[in-house]
C-alpha cells in the first residue's frame, strides 16, 4: 500500500483477481470486494477474510474493514518469508500475491505461519500518545539546546542556555573581544523562544498526567499508581510502562512478555557452530530502552534486592560484562514488573 494506490488481490484458493484502486477510497474498497465475488463465482454471503502488512496507514484500515464485517489480519513485516538470494525480485505484485498463500496458512490453522500483530482498541491507541509527544519534545527541547550552544562556541563563548543568557546577550562579546553579529543574536533569540515554547508545552504534558492521575479511575491509572511505589520506578517511566505495554496487552507466559519487548535471547545453533546473537530486538523499542534504564537504576536504588544480588554475582567483574549482563537484568525485572501487576508478586528486596 502506498500513498496514492492500493493493489488488491483477491483470491478463492485457486484462481486470483488482481487490481488497483486509489488509497483510502472505502466506497471503492467495498465495490472491489463485491466485483471480486462475482468474478470468482462466489456467492454474494460468502465470508471474506484479509491481512495486510503493518506500516504507516496504522489501524485505521483494519478497523473499518472489522466494521464492514470482514475479519482482517495485520501482519508483522519482519516475519514474512522471502526469497534468501542475494538479487531477488521485489514488485508490489510479488509481494501482494504472497499474502494469500500466506492468509490461508494461517487460517487453516498453521499458526507459525506468520506473525500477527495485536491492534490495539482506539481508545488505547489514543492513550500512547501523551508519552510518545513528551519524549519528542525532550528530543526537540535538546536540539534547540545544542544549536544555541553552537552558535556561541563558534565565536569563543561558553554560556548555559538559561534566562541569563538572554540578559546579557545584546552586550556578549566573542573570543576576539568583538560584539557578536545582530543576525547570530537574532537567531540566538529565535531559538531560544522555540526552546521556551517547547518547555510550556512539556509543564503542559505534566499537568494533565498530573490530571488524570488525581481525577480518573480506570485500570490503566491504577497500574501507574502501583508501579509508583516501587522504590527506583519513576513517575515517566511507569506511566510508559502502562500505556505502551501492561494497559493493553495480555502476555500467556514471561517468554511471551521478553518477546513482545524485543528482549528474548536469539541463539544461534547450527553444526558446529554455536553462539548466541543477543537480544531479538524485534519488540516495542520504548519499552526496551526504557527497562535497560530502569534495570541501572534498580541496581541504584534497590541494591538489596535478589535482582541487584544476581547481577553482582554474575556480572559484577568487568565493563563488558556489565553491559551484557544490563540486558538480562532487564529481561528480568520486566518479568517482575509484570508477577507485581498482574498477582501482586512484589520484587525480592
Amino acid at each position: 500500500m502506498s500513498n496514492a494506490e492500493w493493489k488488491l488481490d483477491f483470491s478463492d484458493g485457486n484462481k486470483e483477481r488482481i487490481v488497483r484502486m486509489d488509497a483510502g477510497e472505502q466506497g471503492e474498497l467495498r465495490k472491489q470486494i463485491s466485483l471480486a465475488k462475482e468474478k470468482l463465482h462466489l456467492p454474494g454471503d460468502c465470508q471474506v477474510v484479509s491481512c495486510y502488512e503493518a506500516g504507516r496507514d496504522g489501524f485505521w484500515i483494519h478497523r473499518m474493514l472489522e466494521e464492514s464485517g470482514i475479519g482482517n489480519l495485520v501482519l508483522d513485516p519482519s516475519s514474512i518469508e522471502v526469497n534468501r538470494r542475494k538479487r531477488r525480485t521485489k514488485t508490489d505484485t510479488v509481494d501482494v500475491k504472497g499474502l494469500p498463500r500466506l492468509l490461508m496458512r494461517y487460517s487453516g490453522g498453521e499458526r507459525k505461519a506468520v506473525s500477527v500483530v495485536n491492534v490495539p482498541s482506539l481508545e488505547e491507541e489514543d492513550r500512547m500518545r501523551l508519552s510518545r509527544e513528551r519524549e519528542r519534545l525532550l528530543k526537540e527541547r535538546g536540539a534547540h539546546v545544542v544549536r544555541i550552544k553552537s552558535l556561541l562556541v563558534g565565536q569563543g563563548i561558553r554560556h548555559e542556555v538559561n534566562r541569563a543568557l538572554m540578559e546579557v546577550l545584546e552586550e556578549m562579546k566573542d573570543g576576539l573581544g568583538k560584539e557578536l553579529g545582530p543576525d547570530r543574536k537574532a537567531e540566538i533569540r529565535r531559538e531560544y523562544e522555540r526552546c521556551q515554547l517547547v518547555g510550556q508545552q512539556l509543564k503542559a504534558l505534566h499537568q494533565e498526567q498530573k490530571r488524570r492521575v488525581k481525577e480518573e479511575e480506570t485500570k490503566a491509572i491504577e497500574q501507574v499508581m502501583t508501579l509508583m511505589r516501587l522504590k527506583g520506578v519513576g513517575w515517566q517511566s511507569s506511566w510508559i510502562l502502562v500505556m505502551e505495554f501492561f494497559a493493553w496487552r495480555g502476555f500467556k507466559n514471561r517468554r511471551e512478555l521478553a518477546a513482545c519487548a524485543g528482549l528474548a535471547p536469539t541463539p544461534y545453533d547450527s553444526g558446529a557452530s554455536q553462539r548466541e546473537q543477543g537480544i531479538s530486538k524485534a519488540g516495542s523499542r520504548r519499552v526496551r530502552s526504557l527497562m535497560v534504564e530502569l534495570s541501572w537504576l534498580w541496581l541504584r536504588y534497590q541494591p538489596d534486592s535478589g535482582l541487584s544480588q544476581w547481577f553482582h554475582s554474575r556480572f559484577g567483574n568487568g565493563k563488558r560484562m556489565r553491559r551484557v549482563g544490563i540486558v538480562a537484568l532487564a529481561r528480568k525485572l520486566l518479568i517482575a514488573l509484570w508477577h507485581y501487576l498482574e498477582q501482586g508478586v512484589i520484587p525480592e528486596g
